[in-house]
């Protein structure tokens, strides 16, 4: 399979497969290939940048030991916040300003708040702090 970057004659681009570069040449001389854009026939290779294929073990560089370093510590604060706080949910505004005002005992909680409520409750004086929560998977 052979992936060409076309061009319609109302300079609409696009991509598309053919099996081969003959299979392309067969469907151009037909007039088989229509722009998605417009449905105008006529269409041409545009210009396309030449991708050179790479060994397997040459595919991805090496990780940066300092990113490494700093995932090892965001999954250490995450495991560590999941071990000693209460997960309230989306509920987290509400219990943040209970516990804030004194409606409830007092206790370390974690959750979920959009932007506009994390800085609601740091206006209302809420002690809130955001945490990069990254993904256990990746």
């Amino acid at each position: 399979m052979i992936l060409f970057t076309l061009r319609c004659p109302e300079q609409h681009e696009f991509e598309a497969w053919f099996r081969d570069g003959a299979a392309y040449e067969a469907q151009a001389k037909a007039g088989d290939i229509a722009c998605p854009i417009c449905g105008a026939r006529g269409v041409t290779k545009a210009p396309m940048a030449p991708r050179v294929a790479r060994r397997r073990e040459e595919a991805l560089p090496a990780p940066i030991p300092e990113v490494a370093e700093l995932r090892r510590a965001l999954q250490d604060l995450k495991q560590q916040v999941q071990a000693r706080c209460d997960y309230v949910g989306e509920r987290f505004p509400e219990e943040a300003r209970k516990i804030h005002y004194g409606e409830c005992d007092p206790r370390p909680i974690y959750g979920e708040a959009t932007q506009a409520e994390a800085h609601a409750l740091q206006e209302e004086g809420v002690a809130v702090l955001a945490l990069p929560w990254i993904n256990d998977a990746n």
